[in-house]
């Protein structure tokens, strides 16, 4: 009998629990972050397997889940698939890491709502001056190598790797 998968309301608490004592560069519940980014997904009409993905788009990269753990874990593959995709590695080119995020179907959109939320001019503005001319940055090139240079549309803008999704 196959295992069941798990909710995207177990996912939620998974990612919370996973995250519970980390904060983000302003100190903010990094929980907080998890939160904008999965209602990034689904404002923008994303799917339930890519709004989990939102919830554990860190987990890897921040230490707070194992690489095994999601390999074991009760998830379709294309939710497995997208955290791998937007799981920046260590010492990895840009052009690789954007690259990857754009063949996975379903990952374009996890990343937009990621870097929308990062880019948030209210969360940024708590950070040192250097610390946010170096992030803005940072954001509008990642934007720019995934073809997401135009102003942010959440209604209207389609995952380029999974058109049908809206």
């Amino acid at each position: 009998m196959p295992t069941p998968q798990l909710t995207l309301a177990e996912i939620e608490a998974i990612a919370r629990t996973a995250h519970a004592t980390q904060r983000d560069k302003a100190g903010r519940p990094y929980t907080e972050h998890l939160a904008a980014v999965a209602e990034g997904v689904r404002i923008r009409g994303g799917s339930d397997e890519q709004i989990a993905a939102a919830w554990l788009h860190d987990a890897i990269e921040d230490d707070a889940l194992s690489a095994g753990w999601l390999a074991g874990a009760a998830l379709p593959q294309p939710v497995k698939d997208m955290v791998l995709a937007v799981t920046k590695r260590t010492g990895e080119d840009l052009s690789a890491y954007t690259g990857r995020i754009l063949a996975t179907p379903g990952a374009l959109l996890v990343k937009e709502a990621d870097l929308a939320h990062n880019a948030d001019p209210a969360r940024l503005a708590v950070l040192e001056p250097a610390t946010r001319t170096r992030l803005t940055a940072k954001y509008a090139q990642v934007r720019g190598l995934l073809g997401l240079t135009g102003p942010e549309s959440p209604a209207d803008r389609q995952d380029q790797a999974n058109p049908a999704t809206h």
